[in-house]
């Protein structure tokens, strides 16, 4: 049986889900417990705040979905931006952990069906597929910044999430670095 655009719509989307969700881990578990929560700049966010901001984003997107205003009365976005002293990476990660089974939990109890409902966000209205869409690429956005920091907190110590640099040809048999056109005769 072939399986619906819509099936196969929520199917992928877990699995980008899931996709940044490992890019994001694979980096922290090269940064020190200190590196996470090191900022380049008093206007820039650790790796500690951009999981704190996205686990509190996921509660509140994610939770009651399909019923309630994405943006939940008891959030307090603000705070997110901002890490009390004393924070351990294993509390960074508890949140971390909590805010992504919000969302696995609320998107694996997606059918077909509720992909034509709506839902709203901060009072707007969105369809589920635009209210999936905005929070892939809100989250992908800040799983690309958690893997800069790291990549820049590491240096030359980092460990490539993809083919490392001056490697393609490893990872692409038979194509080179640029073909040449041939002379003419």
């Amino acid at each position: 049986m072939q399986e619906s655009l819509g099936s196969h719509y929520l199917e992928d989307v877990v699995a980008q889900f899931r996709s940044l969700k490992k890019l994001a881990e694979r980096a922290l578990a090269q940064v020190t417990d200190t590196q996470l929560f090191v900022t380049l700049d008093p206007e820039s966010n650790s790796i500690a705040v951009i999981m704190k901001h996205l686990a509190g984003n996921m509660r509140s997107r994610w939770t009651d979905f399909l019923t309630s205003d994405g943006e939940k009365p008891d959030r307090d976005r603000d705070s997110e931006f901002e890490m009390a002293l004393g924070q351990t990476r294993r509390a960074v990660l508890e949140q971390w952990e909590s805010g992504w089974r919000c969302l696995f939990e609320a998107v694996e109890q997606l059918f077909e069906e509720d992909l034509s409902k709506s839902v709203t966000i901060r009072g707007q209205e969105h369809s589920v597929v635009q209210a999936i869409n905005r929070q892939l690429t809100h989250y992908a956005c800040h799983v690309g910044q958690i893997i800069f920091l790291a990549k820049q907190l590491r240096s030359t110590d980092w460990q490539s999430l993809s083919i490392p640099r001056g490697k393609s040809a490893e990872f692409n048999p038979g194509t080179s670095r640029m073909q040449q056109p041939k002379e003419k005769q």
